[in-house]
């Protein structure tokens, strides 16, 4: 069993609470929009970093990390993603990951929206973690904190504060 921490979009700052929230987790998934290579830099020091860049991240980012990645953690197929969408609307590259065979989970960000729905028609787990910067549209940054193996995923946990 993996304890994992995944936040997106947070556009080249790192919130203090990152440390708090993810001190006892074994890797940090970030969903894109990550901002500064900074960023990078600091999150790789203090875990294992795995990510995706996002629409606002430069050619640096985008060279180091893709624009999707599928993986499998404890046993558990994982996509992850940017712009993804959700369930029910999902955008049309990722559909036609998903209906080819679709993931245990699916994390995209990209929205500034914390989301976690359980997607029945493809039996896939779908989280946005919301966004963990200080800058977008939200007014709250959010964080999830998860338990993953075998493929079974629980002990989802949300960090939720003010901006």
């Amino acid at each position: 069993m993996k304890k994992i921490g995944i936040i997106s979009d947070t556009h080249g700052f790192v919130h203090p609470a990152v440390y708090d929230f993810f001190k006892e987790v074994d890797e940090i998934w970030h969903a894109g929009d990550i901002g500064s290579m900074d960023v990078v830099y600091e999150l790789q020091a203090f875990k294992i970093l795995r990510a995706v860049h996002g629409n606002i991240d430069n050619y640096e980012i985008r060279q180091k990390f893709p624009e999707i990645q599928r993986f499998n953690c404890e046993n558990t197929d994982v996509l992850m993603t940017h712009i993804g969408g959700y369930p029910g609307k999902y955008e049309s590259k990722i559909k036609e990951i998903i209906k080819a065979k679709p993931p245990a989970l699916f994390i995209s960000g990209h929205s500034h929206i914390l989301k976690v729905i359980n997607d029945k028609h493809y039996n896939v787990l779908h989280i946005n973690p919301g966004a963990a910067g200080k800058t977008g549209i939200h007014n709250v940054i959010t964080m999830v904190r998860i338990a993953i193996g075998q493929n079974n995923i629980k002990d989802l946990e949300v960090f939720e504060t003010q901006r």
